[in-house]
C-alpha cells in the first residue's frame, strides 16, 4: 500500500508478547489507520519471530521497507543481547534474516527504547527539547534512550547501571514495585536515586518517563525529589513502530 503525497513508513514493533505493525505518517508520527498485531510465537526463535513481522507487513499489503524493534542489543546488524526473547538471537544477523522473511526489501533493525525514543524525541514528549533528552521505559526492567539534539545515541542499557549495590532496574522497575507491593511514595523514592544517578552522569534537559506505569504518572511524578523535570510518554504503545518507522526512514 502507498499513498500518493504522503510521507509514509512502515514498522513493527517485537515485544515478549506481541508484534505489532502499522504505516506511520513520517510528518505527523501519527498512525495510518489501525495498528495490527499477532502473538509472538514461543519460543520466540529469529525465524519464528521474522516470520511473524512478515505476517504484519503482508497484513498491510506493505511493499517498501520496513523498521524493526528488538528487546535486545543490535550493533553492526547482529543482535548482542536477547530480553524477554529467545536466547538463539545472540549473535543473529538480523539483516539477513529480516531480509530472507521479507523479500529482500531494505530493513532497519534496532533496540526497542532506542525507536521509542527516536519517536517521543520528535513527535512526543520531547518535541522542541533541545540539548540531553533521556527516555526510559519502567516495566519489566528499565529500558533507555538518549538522545542529543536529536541524535541517538544507541544501545545505553542504562537499566544495568550500577547505582548503590544493585542495577537500576533492580530497584527502580515498576515489576520491582510491584513485587514488593510498594506504595508509589516508596517506589519515587527509589526511582529518585536511579534518575540523580543519571543526572550526575549526563546532565538531561528532560526525563521522559515510558512503561505502562507511565499511566499514572500523576501518582508518582510529583512525589520524585531528583532535580530535571520528568514528564510521562506521550505516544504510548505506538512508539516502538513510529521510532521502528522513522529509523529505516533515516
Amino acid at each position: 500500500m502507498s499513498a500518493p503525497g504522503l510521507n509514509l513508513g512502515f514498522g513493527v514493533d517485537v515485544g515478549g508478547s506481541g508484534t505489532k505493525g502499522g504505516i506511520v505518517d513520517l510528518d505527523t508520527g501519527e498512525l495510518v489507520g489501525e495498528r495490527f498485531k499477532v502473538l509472538t510465537p514461543q519460543p520466540a526463535s529469529p525465524d519464528a519471530v521474522a516470520e511473524a513481522v512478515a505476517q504484519v507487513v503482508a497484513h498491510f499489503d506493505w511493499q517498501g521497507p520496513v523498521g524493526v524493534t528488538l528487546p535486545g542489543v543490535v550493533t553492526d546488524g547482529v543482535m548482542r543481547t536477547a530480553a524477554n526473547i529467545d536466547k538463539a538471537w545472540i549473535g543473529t544477523d538480523v539483516y539477513e534474516l529480516f531480509g530472507r522473511h521479507l523479500g529482500g526489501r531494505a530493513v532497519a533493525a534496532l533496540n526497542d527504547a532506542d525507536a521509542a525514543g527516536l519517536a517521543e524525541d520528535r513527535f512526543g514528549a520531547g518535541k522542541g527539547v533541545s540539548g540531553v533528552v533521556m527516555l526510559l521505559t519502567f516495566g519489566t526492567g528499565i529500558g533507555s534512550a538518549v538522545l542529543v539534539d536529536g541524535t541517538l545515541v544507541p544501545n545505553t542499557e542504562l537499566g544495568h547501571l550500577v547505582v548503590g549495590r544493585k542495577e537500576a532496574e533492580h530497584q527502580a522497575s515498576s515489576k520491582v514495585k510491584e513485587d514488593n507491593d510498594w506504595t508509589y511514595e516508596k517506589w519515587a523514592g527509589k526511582v529518585s536515586d536511579v534518575l540523580v544517578a543519571y543526572e550526575n552522569l549526563f546532565w538531561p534537559t528532560l526525563f521522559i518517563a515510558g512503561g505502562g506505569i507511565s499511566r499514572k504518572a500523576h501518582k508518582w511524578v510529583p512525589l520524585l525529589t531528583n532535580r530535571t523535570p520528568v514528564v510521562p510518554a506521550t505516544l504510548r504503545n505506538t512508539a516502538g513502530i513510529v521510532g521502528a518507522a522513522m529509523a529505516v526512514a533515516d
